[in-house]
């Protein structure tokens, strides 16, 4: 098994920025992928980044040039970078892990942006 923590999470006004970060522990060499989902108020839940033990990136392009996702192994974290956060962005994200994909999944941290 492995376990995710996430952390970074908070209220932030529009056009502010957060640095999320997600610790994993228990099984690292099953930990290939790590990413970040986000789930709305109401809505499904969406991919907005990943990456590959080698450095291999993918954002979904709405989000591109406002987030930015990183990745240290040497402490099995990864974090991502929020800037010009906007209303919408409002959600519940979670860190995920896994061989190929999302296979375990961290309990999720909330981001409000308001005003």
């Amino acid at each position: 098994q492995v376990q995710l923590v996430e952390s970074g999470g908070g209220l932030v006004q529009p056009g502010g920025s957060l640095r999320l970060s997600c610790a994993a522990s228990g099984l690292i060499f099953e930990i290939n992928y790590m990413g970040w989902h986000r789930q709305a108020p109401g809505k499904q839940r969406e991919l907005v980044t990943s990456i590959t033990s080698r450095g291999s990136v993918s954002y979904v392009d709405s989000l591109k040039g406002r987030f930015t996702i990183s990745r240290d192994n040497a402490k099995n974290t990864v974090y991502l970078q929020m800037n010009s956060l906007k209303p919408e962005d409002t959600a519940v994200y979670y860190c995920n892990a896994g061989l190929l994909g999302p296979k375990y999944w961290g309990q999720g941290t909330q981001v409000t942006v308001s005003s």
